[in-house]
């Protein structure tokens, strides 16, 4: 066999194995098992990419009978499509146990979604991993950028996440710290006050050419640094430049601003600073003095970690270690908290948890539980690859979580009207609260006779599809051969009681409710809004639950009332 040939089947094997597990294979969860099993293969990543893309394509097009067979073919046996993947992180380089310390630094300008969740769960699980501390830092250097109720919506998220914060700074509580060390920058000639205009600057940065402030002695920037604290200048007269190299590869890292001027108020200094650190000053400060061993931030800090560098070199501190893992992209899915922030100040979103967000107060409000968040990050883990958040397997391990806890209730959407004829006295349904569980009890549903006719109330999506001369069959009640449809009616006559009959004349099964029995129920969805009515036994239900509207989906309950009830939709 070709070297080529056993690949496509080492892919094949752990792509069906993947789509036996979840329903539909993940080419990220694929790529991290074939790299994490056959490190080999590594330096061949781009070509194992594409077969794994090509072959996830394939397997996805599969029907079930046909995967089923292929997965038998391949040995991937049900014990194996079964087993939970070890959430197993690589070791950090140079990292000693009880000795470890990392941070997570995000800026207060709104609460945390996906991509915060990343970089806060890693580093939660690797200071747990090595019995290290974990700091949770706010940076708040740019007043334009933070949101003041910020600062408590990211400890409760974070809380909700499962995360343990041992150590706590708020960076415009330490702007003293930072001012000093800029000072003993500019005495050391490692930096200089620039006054250019910003248009000529950019000019000779994109020429590689030095700025003529450059050749400023250090009694002359200390000067103008003074002038700087005590307001002299305007916001963006006078900044203050890290020295690098004026024409290094890099452009981002030529001459870095490390403080400049904000005459914004700050929401918890107000007015008493208008000089600020950019966020590479103050994080390269705060690392070394906060004694940060490992520093896990994304591959597009890579220039980031090139500005910071310098600081530690000009000030003769030791550098952390560095570890720059791939972009997750989370598709379809808005995480600039500036966007988001528009769009709740236009109304395109009822606040930060709207359910057609990807924060984490948005898949709290849907019931998703937070381990399932956690199991789905660390499945992608601390890899250099690119990948894309699975929904789908966050959804099929929120599955497992909610299933057991979450009871059954008919919710009919846009209902129809069906009659029945030919029917006596009542029709008395009893159904299982939950299927696998019958010590939680039962719901009873009672159709009762009215002027010759039973009247129930069907899905709009199961009525659309019936024509006459069809049979269907009411759960746990009854079997009906449709008579006739007409618009929001539909008539039928009453055929038998027993499932057997029903399933020997292909009935097709549907949901269904009483009128006297139902209540109005508005379910918000990240596709839009649904109207229905949901079976009166949700009553015995609590604000915060999860349920199962039977045959369509979860749902977290919000309200409920004697009149309505409110409901989030989770996942299928």
């Amino acid at each position: 066999m070709s070297s080529d040939d056993k690949l496509r089947e080492t892919v094949l094997k752990y792509t069906v194995e993947n789509a036996m597990k979840y329903g539909k294979a993940n080419p990220n969860a694929v790529m991290k098992k074939v790299m994490k099993e056959h490190p080999e293969l590594r330096p061949k990543a781009k070509e194992v990419l594409q077969v794994v893309r090509e072959t996830v394509k394939e397997i996805n097009s599969m029907d079930e009978n046909k995967l089923k067979e292929l997965a038998k073919e391949l040995g991937v046996t049900e014990r194996e499509t079964e087993k939970e993947e070890e959430k197993s992180l690589k070791p950090l380089p140079k990292a000693e146990k009880g000795r470890v310390r990392l941070r997570f630094a995000p800026n207060p300008s709104g609460p945390l979604h996906l991509g915060h969740a990343r970089a806060a769960v890693l580093n939660d699980e690797y200071a747990k991993m090595y019995d290290g501390t974990f700091i949770l830092r706010l940076e708040d250097t740019d007043p334009k950028r933070v949101l003041p109720e910020a600062y408590d919506m990211i400890e409760e998220d974070l809380e909700w996440l499962g995360v343990d914060v041992h150590e706590r700074y708020i960076q415009s509580n330490r702007l003293e710290i930072y001012y000093h060390v800029c000072e003993h920058l500019l005495e050391e000639g490692h930096a200089y006050v620039c006054t250019c205009d910003p248009d000529e600057f950019r000019r000779l940065k994109n020429e590689g050419s030095p700025c003529p402030c450059r050749a400023r002695d250090p009694e002359d920037n200390l000067e103008l640094w003074d002038e700087m604290l005590e307001g002299a200048f305007s916001e963006g007269e006078a900044v203050v430049r890290v020295k690098t190299d004026p024409a290094h590869p890099d452009p981002a890292v030529r001459e870095w601003v490390a403080f400049r001027i904000v005459e914004e108020e700050h929401p918890l200094t107000g007015s008493r600073f208008i000089v600020w650190p950019t966020m590479n000053m103050a994080v390269a400060v705060d690392d070394h003095l906060m004694g940060v061993t490992h520093v896990l931030r994304g591959k597009d800090h890579e220039s980031n970690t090139r500005r910071q560098k310098y600081i530690f070199e000009y000030m003769g501190w030791e550098t952390p270690e560095y570890i720059h893992y791939g972009i997750m992209k989370v598709e379809g899915y808005v995480l600039s908290t500036s966007k988001i922030r528009e769009g709740i100040e236009k109304g395109e979103y009822s606040g930060w948890d709207d359910v057609k967000l990807a924060t984490l107060r948005a898949l709290k409000r849907r019931g998703i539980d937070p381990e399932a968040v956690r199991d789905t990050i660390l499945e992608i883990g601390l890899t250099e690859v690119d990948s894309t958040f699975s929904w789908e397997h966050l959804h099929a391990r929120n599955r497992k979580i909610i299933d057991p806890k979450s009871n059954r209730y008919f919710f009919v959407r846009d209902p129809v009207e069906l009659r029945i004829k030919g029917l006596t006295g009542y029709v008395v349904a009893r159904l299982p609260l939950h299927p696998d569980k019958e010590n939680v009890g039962e719901r009873v549903l009672i159709l009762h006779p009215s002027g010759g006719t039973h009247t129930a109330l069907l899905d709009r999506e199961d009525a659309e599809g019936l024509e006459e001369g069809d049979m269907i069959r009411l759960i746990n009640a009854v079997n009906v051969v449709i008579e006739e449809i007409d618009g929001d009616v539909v008539t039928a006559s009453y055929h038998s009681d027993g499932y057997k009959e029903a399933k020997e004349a292909g009935a097709k099964i549907v949901h269904w409710l009483p009128p006297d029995q139902a209540l109005p129920c508005h379910v918000e969805t990240p596709e839009g809004e649904e109207e229905g009515l949901v079976e009166v036994n949700i009553q015995r239900e609590s604000p915060g639950s999860t349920v199962q509207f039977e045959r369509l989906y979860f749902a977290r309950l919000e309200e409920v009332q004697p009149t309505h009830v409110e409901a989030v939709y989770t996942h299928d």
